[in-house]
């Protein structure tokens, strides 16, 4: 390949506003590839937290022992989070109220709110994966149009119109396309993959606090039905 035309020596010698469209690609493929080793670390931390303990859970451990052994709430994730929250309400309003529908209302709005925080922990960054996945090609392709002008400019100044006269601002124009598609492509297979990983995630988490709330209910109609024995 003529050194005139390599890669290298044509965004080197591309014009300001090709440059800067290929810089702003660049950056925007490299954080979107931060976010990606992130958000996949994050996700299977969280599927390994959750199913240790679900086995802790329904290993038949008493449920105040459970709470005991769950670290602060800063620290916990998922159904953890979720539990925590709900058997601290519970154990808050048990004393406080003789109605049983109280009590589950109250569990049910702090496992509510602890469920919308796990969607936000999850879902963190996802939404520039998407604005990458969405805006680079169209951002390259401003840095194609503007290339394909300069061709023009530069046949138009030419005494003789030939292929050497405008290849080099066709070849920028095509490369600005190129790292376009370079930085949504990945963007957009992670986001996909991601968004669906965190909504089973989210998935399981609202599963988990339904059964935790059918056995508080379930705890206290056992306890209502001793208190009438």
């Amino acid at each position: 390949m003529n050194d005139a035309m390599s890669i290298p020596h044509l965004i080197i010698n591309a014009s300001g506003v090709v440059q800067a469209v290929m810089l702003l690609l660049l950056l925007g493929s490299l954080l979107s590839w931060v976010v990606i080793f992130q958000r996949t670390f994050v996700m299977r931390r969280a599927r390994n937290a959750h199913r240790r303990f679900e086995d802790r859970f329904w290993s038949g451990v008493d449920l105040n022992e459970l709470y005991r052994e769950t670290p602060s709430e800063q620290e916990t994730l998922g159904a953890e989070h979720i539990f925590r929250a709900g058997f601290r309400e519970f154990n808050r309003l048990l004393p406080k109220t003789r109605s049983p529908q109280a009590i589950l209302d109250g569990v049910q709005r702090s496992m509510r709110v602890a469920w919308s925080r796990e969607e936000d922990r999850l879902n963190l960054h996802l939404v520039f994966l998407a604005t990458v996945a969405s805006s680079s090609p169209y951002i390259g392709l401003f840095g194609t149009v503007w290339g394909i002008m300069g061709s023009f400019q530069s046949l138009s100044m030419a005494q003789q119109a030939t292929l050497a006269t405008v290849a080099p601002w066709i070849a920028e124009a095509l490369i600005a396309t190129a790292m376009g598609l370079f930085a949504a492509i990945p963007a957009v297979i992670f986001y996909n993959r991601l968004s669906a990983e965190s909504s089973r995630l989210l998935g399981k988490y609202e599963d988990f606090a339904e059964e935790f709330h059918s056995i508080l209910h379930r705890n206290l109609q056992g306890r209502g039905d001793a208190a009438a024995g």
